[in-house]
C-alpha cells in the first residue's frame, strides 16, 4: 500500500507539473484545433509525415542506448568553453548583401533586405522543461539578450525545446514585430503572451508576404510535442525566406527523404542553405539525418553554399560533440560542395564571405 501510495502521489505530481508549468506551452484546442485539423497533413492521431516515419525503438536496443548515455565516450562534451566572436563582421553592412549570425545549435539571425529575421531563437541555458537537464555548452562569451537588436520577425520550425524556448520567447516577444510558425505552434506563443494578431501559422507549401520578403513553410520529416499528451498535435516544417536577391533555406529538424528534392525543384535553387547536422543516431535516423545525409540534402535542395546547424550547443545524442562537423566537412569536400563553418557569434555575408575556421579544434 505504501508503494502504491508513492506511485500515485508521484503520478499526481508529474501531471500537475506538466499541467500548470508554463514552459510546456499549450497544444491547439477549440477553434485552433478545428483550424489545424483542416490541413491535408493532419490525420487521426495528429500531423503526419509525407513518408512513413517510425519512431519506435526495439526493446532489445534500449539497454545499449541507456549504456551509451550513462557511459559517454571521451570528448562527448567540450573540455572548455567554446570560442565566440559576437563582434566579428558587425561593423560592415552592404545593402545588397544578406548576413548570417549563428548562435549555436539551430538559432540563426538572418539580415536580409534591411530586415532582421531570427530563426529558432533558442537562447536559453537548457533545452528541456527543467533546467538541470541538457545544459548548453559553455561559451567564452555568453549570449546577451540585452544586446540583441529589434527583430522584424521570428520563425519557429517546430515546438521541441531545443527550438522553441519559453525563456527566450518571453525575453524576445516585446522586441519582435511578428512570429511565423508551422500550424498549431502559435498556441504555445499565445499562452506565453504573444498577441494572436502577431502570429502567422503556415501549412506546408503555404507562403506569406512580409515587408517585401516571402516566407514559405515546406515539409520536413520529424515530429512534435512538449508534454505527455501532445505528440504531433502541432506541425513541423522547414522554411524558405526569399528576398529581392537572395533565396535562403532552413531545414529545421528531420530525417532524410525525397522531400528535399521536391523543395529544391519547387522553391530552389538557394543561395544559402542551413541543414540539420547533429544529435543523430542510427536508432532514430528517420527523424534526424546522419551528417553524410545532411550534405546530400543540401545538394538535393540545390543549395549553393551549405551551413551545418543543430550542433555546437547541446548534448542530445551519444556521439562525440565534434563528430557532426568532422563528418559533414569530410563529405562536403568529397562532393565538392561549398560550405561554411562560422564561429559562434561571427557575422558573415552570404555569397561574399566563406568562413572556414576550424574553431572546434
Amino acid at each position: 500500500m505504501i508503494v502504491l501510495f508513492v506511485i500515485v502521489l508521484f503520478a499526481i505530481g508529474v501531471t500537475a507539473f506538466v499541467s500548470f508549468s508554463p514552459q510546456f506551452g499549450q497544444k491547439p484546442e477549440g477553434a485552433d484545433l478545428e483550424r489545424v485539423k483542416q490541413s491535408d497533413h493532419y490525420g487521426e492521431g495528429g500531423f503526419e509525415n509525407l513518408i512513413e516515419t517510425s519512431m519506435d525503438i526495439k526493446l532489445s536496443k534500449i539497454p545499449g542506448m541507456l549504456l551509451a548515455f550513462l557511459s559517454p565516450p571521451k570528448g562527448k562534451n567540450p573540455s572548455k568553453p567554446l570560442p565566440t566572436d559576437w563582434e566579428e563582421g558587425n561593423e560592415t553592412h552592404v545593402d545588397s548583401l544578406s548576413y548570417i549570425t549563428w548562435y549555436g545549435h539551430s538559432a540563426v539571425m538572418l539580415e536580409i533586405d534591411g530586415k532582421t529575421i531570427f530563426i529558432d531563437p533558442m537562447l536559453g541555458a537548457s533545452s528541456a522543461p527543467v533546467g538541470f537537464m541538457t545544459q548548453r555548452f559553455g561559451y567564452e562569451e555568453p549570449i546577451n539578450f540585452e544586446e540583441l537588436p529589434h527583430i522584424d520577425a521570428i520563425i519557429i520550425s517546430h515546438d521541441h525545446y531545443d527550438h522553441l524556448d519559453h525563456e527566450s520567447i518571453l525575453k524576445l516577444k516585446d522586441k519582435t514585430d511578428h512570429f511565423f510558425t508551422a500550424l498549431g505552434v502559435g498556441s504555445h506563443l499565445k499562452s506565453w503572451g504573444v498577441p494572436a494578431e502577431n502570429i502567422t501559422e503556415l501549412d506546408w507549401w503555404q507562403n506569406a508576404d512580409f515587408n517585401g520578403l516571402t516566407f514559405t513553410a515546406a515539409p520536413s520529416r520529424h515530429f512534435s510535442g512538449r508534454a505527455i499528451n501532445d505528440r504531433n498535435k502541432t506541425q513541423w516544417a522547414s522554411w524558405v525566406i526569399q528576398g529581392k536577391k537572395d533565396n535562403i533555406y532552413f531545414s529545421g529538424d528531420g530525417g532524410y527523404g525525397t522531400h528535399f528534392k521536391e523543395i529544391g525543384e519547387k522553391l530552389g535553387p538557394f543561395d544559402f542553405a542551413m541543414i540539420e547536422c547533429g544529435q543523430y543516431n542510427e536508432d532514430w535516423a528517420a527523424i534526424h539525418m546522419m551528417p553524410e545525409e545532411s550534405v546530400q540534402a543540401g545538394i538535393d535542395v540545390k543549395g549553393k553554399t551549405l551551413m551545418p546547424i543543430h550542433w555546437g550547443a547541446f548534448d542530445l545524442a551519444p556521439h562525440v560533440w565534434q563528430d557532426p562537423i568532422l563528418r559533414f566537412t569530410k563529405k562536403a569536400i568529397e562532393e565538392q560542395v561549398s560550405y561554411v563553418t562560422p564561429v559562434i557569434g561571427g557575422r558573415f555575408a552570404v555569397g561574399a564571405d566563406l568562413p572556414l575556421e576550424k574553431w572546434w579544434e
